[in-house]
């Protein structure tokens, strides 16, 4: 049996079920199996009134990955609320770049806290390799002022999202911002010294842990003597 006529029969079980536990049974199966053919049933899934079906559908389109994004945000103002939470997650999982814009509103302004926390955390795994070297340092100064104020979140567990995701920036601007670096350390210790969670502060410590190394990797680079490959080499063992 080959992979069309496998997704045929999944997508059929799930059009064909009768309970909601049959429905999450046969999401579930659709979504492990991982073929591009089911990803409108998995995103069909996102809005039926089934949470464990749409997790299981979440789940499935992240798998699938890039495959999965432009549906996504072809449909995603034409869903009611709940389905567009479970799509943003989704993105957020995926972490491709062309739903920059999506993350970005989600993370600064959904009322939900669960979405506003997937979308920060979706900003932290976005893949850079995708944007265009002439765009890269626009849109991670973007991201940057969007997390800069997603740090300051009402609700822990978006502030906990955010920290995660300056870590991560933080890395990646070493190289390509590397004068925006005292920006996110700035606020790292500032949530460090004021922030009411104890959770948020730890992950902000673990954070700052992760980011002194490359920090100061960046700083003592160019201080490394050069060495004129002409002249003999003097010293002892290279290591």
């Amino acid at each position: 049996m080959n992979n069309s006529d496998l997704a045929q029969i999944l997508i059929r079980a799930v059009e064909e079920a009768d309970s909601s536990d049959r429905l999450l049974d046969a999401v579930q199966e659709l979504a492990t199996a991982g073929i591009e053919e089911a990803i409108p049933t998995l995103i069909a899934a996102l809005g039926y009134n089934n949470p464990g079906a749409a997790v299981a559908a979440v789940d499935g389109l992240i798998a699938i990955g890039e495959a999965s994004v432009q549906p996504l945000l072809e449909l995603i103002d034409n869903y009611n609320y709940g389905a567009r939470a479970w799509a943003v997650r989704a993105l957020a999982g995926i972490g491709d770049v062309r739903a920059l814009d999506t993350l970005l509103e989600a993370a600064k302004s959904d009322f939900s806290l669960s979405v506003r926390r997937a979308a920060a955390r979706g900003l932290g795994t976005l893949r850079w390799y995708q944007v265009p070297p002439e765009k890269l340092e626009s849109i991670q100064t973007q991201v940057l002022e969007a997390l800069l104020l997603i740090s300051q979140d009402p609700e822990w567990v978006v502030r906990y999202a955010a920290v995660t995701s300056l870590e991560t920036l933080a890395i990646a601007i070493s190289v390509t911002l590397p004068e925006q670096g005292s920006r996110i350390t700035n606020q790292l210790q500032q949530m460090l010294d004021t922030d009411v969670d104890l959770g948020v502060r730890t992950r902000v410590k673990f954070a700052q842990q992760k980011i002194q190394p490359q920090q100061h990797q960046q700083t003592f680079a160019p201080k490394r003597k050069v060495v004129d490959p002409e002249l003999p080499y003097r010293g002892g063992s290279r290591r």
